[in-house]
């Protein structure tokens, strides 16, 4: 027979074992759990990431984490954070979005609480845009009742039909609850080349009064871009609900990069690969570039975007 004490230890370390493997930040080790409740982000980490990985940004740098420090060191925000990235391809939007979702979530894009929508892929057919709204809000709610820091980042905006993204309004609005749900501690992402002329032409007329690129503020930008993709029919958000209700708490502008960007691009990319950075191949690479405007050939046409298909050939 067992001696009472030995029984006693024996359920006591069974006990206390069972409570170790239960606790959350073992079972954490193993399984993608949501961030507790008050976790905020790293904010030496992000800015990092920021600087060593987005090249020429300096206002999406900038606003960016202002907004995103803020919103996570705000135990109780009024709303969910809403960014609308805008720009060119190839200047850093999907990047920095990945960066961010990142931080939020450390397995990033694979994160079962970052949610990425492609509009051609996703929303296809403009016939079935109310099946679409349906679609999405049942997705949102599911997912921001599974985990509130869910991150939505929705991708080619310019080519979402109109109407569609009005869906996620009730979620964006400054409401404690909406059926039951609080959707406060979400982040939203719209990223678009909608405003992406209106941006290069005002980087333009910088450079061409004597002004450095560095200068520009997002009071510059962010009137242009709010009321230029409002009105623009191609840009997903053609009169909606979303901008009219102010609800977009920063519309965000990608510089056009130029050649020094572009080069920054190709040494991160060589460095990445675990390869010595080769000045003449990241020149070379450079120069195979195509520039605007056709005269002053100031930035790259494509941004940093068809760096790497470059740069295969000449490491090969």
């Amino acid at each position: 027979a067992l001696e009472p004490l030995s029984v006693g230890l024996a359920i006591g370390v069974a006990s206390a074992l069972t409570g170790y493997l239960s606790h959350p930040r073992f079972y954490c080790n193993y399984v993608e759990c949501c961030p507790r409740a008050g976790q905020r982000l790293n904010a030496s980490a992000l800015k990092a990431q920021l600087d060593n990985r987005l090249f020429g940004q300096h206002l999406a740098k900038d606003v960016v984490l202002k907004a995103v420090l803020g919103f996570s060191n705000n135990p109780s925000p009024k709303k969910p954070l809403m960014l609308s990235l805008h720009g060119w391809a190839g200047t850093g939007k999907n990047f920095l979005s990945q960066i961010l979702a990142e931080q939020v979530h450390p397995a990033g894009l694979r994160s079962k609480f970052v949610h990425l929508f492609l509009a051609t892929l996703h929303f296809p057919h403009h016939d079935q845009v109310k099946l679409y709204k349906e679609q999405l809000q049942n997705w949102i709610r599911g997912n921001v009742s599974a985990c509130p820091s869910s991150v939505f980042i929705f991708d080619e905006m310019d080519k979402m039909h109109p109407g569609v993204i009005d869906a996620i309004k009730p979620f964006l609005d400054y409401y404690e609850e909406v059926d039951g749900v609080s959707y406060r501690k979400a982040i939203f992402i719209f990223l678009s080349n909608a405003g992406g002329d209106l941006i290069n032409k005002a980087a333009f007329d910088f450079w061409s009064s004597g002004k450095r690129r560095e200068d520009i503020q997002l009071k510059d930008l962010e009137p242009l871009l709010s009321v230029g993709v409002f009105n623009n029919k191609n840009s997903g958000l053609w009169h909606s609900s979303i901008i009219d209700r102010n609800l977009i708490d920063y519309f965000v502008p990608f510089l056009p990069l130029e050649q020094r960007h572009v080069k920054m691009c190709v040494r991160a990319k060589m460095t990445a690969r675990g390869y010595a950075v080769d000045e003449e191949i990241v020149q070379a690479v450079a120069d195979e570039m195509t520039y605007f405007p056709k005269e002053q050939k100031i930035y790259s046409d494509k941004g940093c975007k068809t760096v790497q298909a470059k740069l295969d050939i000449h490491e090969d």
